[in-house]
């Protein structure tokens, strides 16, 4: 049997933006369980309602066994959700690598 989560209390802004997240691939499901308190699961279940058919299945096949979208399995995250691409940012200039 699914659980099912409170996602009633999402406004269309944040709904947009957790899909939005769920999309990118260096979004780790554990930063938007952060962000909107839902597992991954919940997660799933969303994106199963709110998205086309097709669009669904893409957005599966894309994440299927994607290591990026599980902080455990990516390498170099850490605790934060950060890319490892992204440069350091001081004093308003952004660092050289």
């Amino acid at each position: 049997m699914k659980t099912q989560f409170p996602t009633h209390s999402l406004s269309q802004d944040e709904l947009d933006r957790l899909i939005e997240m769920a999309w990118e691939d260096r979004t780790p499901f554990e930063a938007i369980q952060v962000q909107f308190g839902l597992p991954e699961s919940a997660v799933i279940q969303l994106l199963r309602k709110h998205l086309k058919p097709a669009s669904w299945r893409r957005w599966r096949a894309r994440v299927q066994g994607r290591s990026t979208k599980h902080a455990a399995l990516s390498s170099g995250v850490g605790d934060r959700f950060k890319s490892a691409q992204q440069r350091l940012i001081s004093q308003n200039r952004i660092s050289k690598r």
